[in-house]
């Protein structure tokens, strides 16, 4: 499966082989990004450091991320596609192995934080060129990819749970390696990255491209507030509303595996469905679960349902996106960006408002925030009509010299 050029260079953007590598790369990253909380407790046992010191290394991964959609974004144009991947791989590759082998608590924070720049370079720079590369099907294939993401995240605390905690730098270390055999598959990435049409721009109009992004940034925001909101806070609510602490813990997991789920069901849909009714089908569907989860015998389950519609709006919004403002090049990374940062800052705040109200409001706290969502997508479908995701286009067009 490629990608080509509809002119007579007919340059591919991505081999089967790459798309491949692609997908299982996304895997790697779930993992990495799952396997910091399971290692914990060897963390402090080999270290001896206390649960908030070893939380650190989660700090430092995502901060470390989010300086690698930056610095990746920057060095688009200035650096062709196989160099900026490599260089994420092998700092991804040397963050694992550092933090495998570290002989202390702060290299082994170094570690976290070179890896972290690597795993934000993978995920901008994969996320944008399989938004932009296949055409009428990047939906399908962004939900593909990020499902990878999604298996990683299962199968990494499994791996922890499996071979026991005190065996993390073995699996740190096979992350390392994992990136290093994906280099190798780097010759199947076209070098420069194809650009879009500039019709999209004319069809938009400048004055709307800053209120676009904006829109898509608050989706972004907002859903992975709710994203984040009911991973962190679910077993404290179902607790709350007389479940036992292992069925609020099995329900939690399945909600994890319902985000999963949900980017695979999504991939035939979006073949058929443009992308800005799967966005409002979602955000909807996200605030329907949400109410399903102020009533108690029906919280799990609605929780799961949570999940199902989270998990295509990610990937389902970039390749919307690219083509609404295909003038603006950096738009994807702003998104991403914001997305990061909502992960960061919404967990605090929406543990304030907790503390505040008591933890069964929880879901209609959140459920306000994907009121939001609607709003915003429903703006769009109006404002940046998504005329490409169900038609036979092409993904690219010259490659750049």
């Amino acid at each position: 499966m490629t990608t080509t050029d509809p002119s007579t260079s007919r340059q591919p953007l991505f081999s089967t082989v790459a798309i491949v590598a692609s997908c299982a790369a996304f895997v790697v990253i779930g993992a990495l990004q799952a396997l910091y909380g399971p290692a914990i407790p060897a963390l402090r046992q080999e270290f001896g450091i206390s649960p908030a010191v070893a939380g650190f290394s989660l700090s430092g991964h995502f901060i470390g991320a989010l300086l690698g959609v930056l610095v990746y974004h920057m060095l688009r144009g200035r650096l062709n596609n196989r160099a900026l991947l490599a260089v994420s791989y092998l700092f991804m590759a040397v963050g694992a192995f550092l933090f495998a082998l570290s002989p202390s608590w702060a290299l082994a924070l170094i570690g976290t934080f070179f890896a972290g720049l690597g795993y934000g370079g993978i995920d901008y720079g994969l996320n944008q060129l399989f938004a932009i590369g296949f055409g009428s099907r990047s939906t399908a294939m962004l939900n593909l990819l990020n499902g990878g993401f999604g298996v990683g995240a299962v199968v990494g605390p499994v791996l922890i749970g499996g071979l026991g905690a005190e065996n993390y730098p073995w699996i740190f270390a096979a992350v390392g390696i994992m990136c290093a055999l994906i280099l190798l598959t780097l010759r199947g990435v076209a070098a420069w990255e194809p650009s879009l049409p500039g019709e999209g721009a004319a069809r938009n109009g400048g004055a709307r491209v800053l209120p676009i992004i904006a829109s898509f940034i608050g989706i972004y925001v907002f859903h992975v507030a709710i994203e984040t909101g009911v991973g962190g806070w679910e077993p404290t609510h179902l607790q709350a509303v007389g479940y036992g602490a292992a069925i609020a813990a099995s329900a939690t997991s399945a909600y994890w595996l319902a985000m999963t789920i949900g980017r695979f069901v999504v991939i035939p849909l979006s073949l058929r469905w443009s992308a800005s009714a799967i966005l409002n089908v979602c955000c909807a569907g996200m605030a329907v679960f949400l109410l399903l989860a102020t009533i108690p015998v029906l919280a799990p389950y609605a929780y799961f349902g949570v999940g199902l519609m989270i998990a295509p709006i990610f990937p389902t919004c970039l390749p919307w996106l690219s083509r609404a403002v295909p003038s603006m090049s950096g738009a994807s990374a702003y998104v991403i960006a914001a997305s990061m940062l909502g992960g960061v800052a919404f967990p605090p705040l929406l543990g304030g408002v907790i503390d505040t109200t008591g933890v069964k409001f929880m879901p209609v706290v959140l459920f306000v925030l994907a009121v939001l969502c609607v709003v915003l997508g429903v703006w769009l479908s109006k404002n940046a009509p998504d005329h490409g995701s169900t038609t036979n286009t092409s993904g690219s067009v010259k490659a750049k010299h």
